[in-house]
């Protein structure tokens, strides 16, 4: 419970276009010790491309959703709901602005190997070049 209260505080000075680090574990799905043996999960399905970054700032799933990928997705997706209107309220924005920015942001993050969703619903695995983004994307 500490280390979200620390979260949401560090949260509080965000604008739309920056994440600070603390920002960027909370939407990614690493936060506190019981969800460490889920953001393992997490973190081993999209090394293994089975889930990627999506433009509207959510994570999806690339192939066949099995129950527990499901359940992974779903779990950080509620999580990062919670962020995103947060977010959206301080910075006086609707939720759906600051998850597409979000999500410009966490598509640029991606590193190669890893998938993300195209602006056509097209998934690709990012290469050693830029990604393939929106062009409202700053």
């Amino acid at each position: 419970m500490m280390m979200t209260r620390k979260i949401a505080l560090s949260l509080g000075v965000l604008s739309l276009g920056a994440l600070s680090l603390g920002m960027v574990a909370l939407i990614a799905g690493t936060t506190a010790t019981p969800a460490f043996a889920q953001s393992m999960s997490w973190q081993q399905a999209k090394q293994q491309g089975l889930i990627g970054e999506q433009p509207d700032g959510y994570l999806g799933i690339v192939g066949n959703a099995t129950p527990d990928l499901r359940k992974i997705v779903s779990d950080i997706n509620i999580k990062r709901k919670a962020a995103y209107t947060q977010q959206a309220q301080a910075n006086g924005a609707t939720v759906e602005q600051f998850a597409f920015t979000t999500g410009c942001n966490l598509i640029a993050r991606t590193d190669p190997g890893e998938m993300y969703q195209t602006p056509s619903g097209a998934w690709k695995k990012r290469g050693t070049g830029a990604p393939e983004r929106d062009p409202r994307c700053a």
